[in-house]
């Protein structure tokens, strides 16, 4: 892909300044690049964040009219957070000299190694690939090739590529949103598993969604759709959808691994099994992966423990957002559980999760949003006890409700089945206000 061309000056746009458009104009400034930038965000720009740069200068398209005329660029530089179908670029592309790219496209573009681990999938891709990362970590010594963890996880591979040499290898952790639109695949690619997810827009900083579950399936397979890919590394549960598609590469499958390890939740067996799939195409040894498997827990705001007080046990999954992840979360406990859920909606179905909330919840407390009145609607049809549900204005007082409600040996559980959105920034926000409560004294 070429960014610029001889004697003249290439006019961009980065649509939408997150981290990866950050890293990208950070780019683009250390190498002088003779472009002209301009940055367009539905945002004010008092609200975006700092940008440090020398060498270009910076143009901003905001407010109402950020998406206007993006047909007088010569690339887009597409966030994971922006809609495909956003008219502004459908309208550009008509004009045949505009060409749509992203951050990611760029760094697959340039990046010098072929060895690139690539992680995706509804929930687990984040340990799936962090787990990945660390056993390669350990494996260093005999390999001697340095390992680096980027993408979806909160790292832009962008910040990375000037450190990567053509023997490294590279685990990225990839949304749905980043794969829908990328030209290449990985050389392994892993889907850890497949939830109804993002089939409504639910971040007003991140307003992008699929249509159907079968835009979003298609998304995520894009991850092994390209001709890079050797190896697809696919949950066992979905064998079924996976065996329809045309992969490129042969096809591995993996269930549960039963390894000893300090992670929280019966769904993390699959995770390590996918995980241990990838080391051994990679030629890791037995003994060097098992014994990281053994020392690696659960991360933040993922089943994380948090702390026990008083032989109470506080878990953090302000990361789940699905009532199939929360429902995983609910079986991976018989002890008796205080529940902390809900938020806003994302037009899931709560029937299954009412159903297990009845079975396995000893003690319900509802944050706001319409989300928590959907679980609540479904919880009545069931007959949940009302004087098992609680109402809290917001998690302080969830927080000082469930210590109430918590006896010894119990847990206390936040994972909401529901977006953050509405009280809390995001669900690190969410989560980080749970622990916080969770540790002050009373």
């Amino acid at each position: 892909m070429e960014i610029t061309k001889k004697n003249k000056l290439t006019k961009i746009a980065l649509l939408g300044l997150g981290l990866d458009n950050l890293a990208l104009l950070e780019l683009l400034d250390k190498n002088n690049a003779p472009i002209e930038v301009t940055v367009c965000d539905f945002r004010d720009k008092n609200k975006l964040p700092n940008i440090k740069i020398k060498n270009l200068k910076i143009n901003y398209q905001l407010g109402t009219g950020f998406n206007k005329n993006l047909g007088n660029f010569s690339l887009l530089f597409r966030s994971p957070g922006w809609p495909l179908n956003c008219p502004g670029i459908q309208e550009a592309l008509k004009n045949k000299t505009t060409k749509l790219s992203s951050p990611l496209n760029l760094f697959f573009n340039l990046v010098p190694t072929k060895n690139i681990i690539g992680v995706t999938g509804t929930k687990g891709k984040g340990t799936t690939a962090t787990l990945i990362y660390k056993i390669l970590l350990a494996n260093k010594k005999i390999s001697r090739k340095n390992v680096f963890l980027g993408g979806n996880i909160g790292i832009t591979p962008l910040s990375f590529l000037n450190k990567i040499k053509p023997e490294d290898y590279v685990v990225l952790e990839l949304s749905s949103f980043q794969l829908e639109d990328l030209e290449y695949s990985p050389k392994i690619s892993v889907i850890t598993n497949l939830f109804k997810e993002h089939l409504a827009p639910a971040d007003p900083n991140n307003p992008n969604f699929h249509s159907s579950i079968n835009k979003y399936w298609k998304a995520k397979l894009n991850i092994a759709k390209k001709g890079e890919n050797k190896y697809l590394i696919a949950n066992e549960s979905l064998k079924k959808i996976v065996n329809k598609e045309k992969i490129n590469g042969k096809l591995i499958y993996f269930s549960k691994c039963d390894f000893p390890s300090k992670l929280t939740g019966n769904y993390n067996r699959q995770n390590i099994a996918a995980a241990i799939e990838v080391v051994k195409l990679l030629k890791v040894k037995l003994e060097i992966y098992k014994k990281v498997i053994a020392q690696f827990g659960n991360l933040e705001h993922r089943l994380e423990l948090v702390t026990e007080i008083n032989k109470v046990k506080y878990f953090d999954n302000s990361f789940s957002t699905t009532p199939e992840s929360t429902a995983l979360d609910l079986e991976s406990f018989n002890v008796p559980i205080i529940q902390i859920a809900g938020g806003a909606d994302k037009g899931a179905n709560f029937k299954n999760l009412a159903k297990i909330i009845k079975q396995k919840t000893d003690f319900l407390i509802l944050l706001p949003g319409h989300g928590s009145d959907r679980i609540k609607s479904e919880l009545k049809k069931i007959n949940f006890p009302e004087t098992k549900l609680a109402l809290a204005n917001n998690m302080l007082e969830a927080v000082k409700i469930a210590k109430q409600k918590a006896t010894p040996s119990s847990v206390v559980l936040l994972s909401t089945a529901c977006a953050s959105f509405g009280i809390f920034k995001n669900y690190k926000e969410r989560g980080d206000l749970f622990k916080k409560y969770v540790r002050q004294k009373n």
